[in-house]
């Protein structure tokens, strides 16, 4: 389990970003061990298969200072923690209906002194915000997800890519997306993982935008 890979990935890091990163990996380690929110076979690739896939997002768009984003569905913190270190002025507001899932976040959040993170243990249908993006990984079907949170984005748009939804999912998801395009005014674009990064992990991973 080494920083390294994603060091490889992103090089213009500051040195705050570089050890946020280096801590990331023993900090999960130490939670883990008390809460069980990774895995625990799949610590050994901590960096790729949790960091890195969370980074993802910021090769498909970067945030613009004061960007407002949800992670919705976070469990321990993905992809909002890797997130919000990568983007220190954008702000993340984390959510997760299981409460141990929440607590670890604030720990982590607090260790890396992630001033722009926040979180709620809270469903995240239930939420009564809006934001630029809502972020996530897999939590759900992609049309079930799509009409729980479409309606929380803004509808000024400041970022390069039009405000939605940017979901982490895999690849065999066709009968998904035509039923999110079957929603009045939605469209949907998706970037194979595998045009970013070399690892074999990423051969069956994409990212699907949602936006209206």
């Amino acid at each position: 389990m080494d920083a390294a890979v994603i060091f490889n990935y992103f090089p213009h890091l500051s040195e705050t970003q570089r050890n946020q990163f280096i801590q990331l990996g023993s900090l999960y380690e130490e939670w883990n061990s008390k809460i069980n929110v990774i895995s625990r076979k799949d610590m050994a690739s901590f960096y790729v298969h949790h960091v890195l896939h969370s980074l993802s997002i910021a090769k498909f768009v970067s945030f613009k200072p004061g960007t407002q984003i949800m992670d919705a569905g976070t469990g321990g913190g993905f992809p909002g923690i890797p997130m919000a270190i990568l983007f220190p002025e954008s702000r993340f507001f984390l959510v997760d209906s299981i409460g141990k899932k929440i607590k670890v976040v604030n720990a982590v959040a607090e260790s890396l002194k992630l001033t722009n993170v926040k979180s709620e243990q809270i469903r995240m249908e239930k939420v009564n915000k809006t934001f630029d993006f809502v972020i996530s990984r897999a939590v759900t079907d992609l049309e079930t997800f799509s009409r729980w949170t479409l309606y929380k984005i803004h509808s000024r748009s400041v970022n390069k890519i039009p405000n939605g939804i940017i979901y982490l999912k895999g690849i065999n998801i066709d009968d998904e997306i035509s039923r999110v395009k079957k929603i009045k005014g939605v469209k949907v674009k998706t970037k194979l993982l595998s045009d970013f990064f070399k690892e074999d992990f990423f051969t069956s991973k994409q990212i699907v935008h949602v936006y209206k």
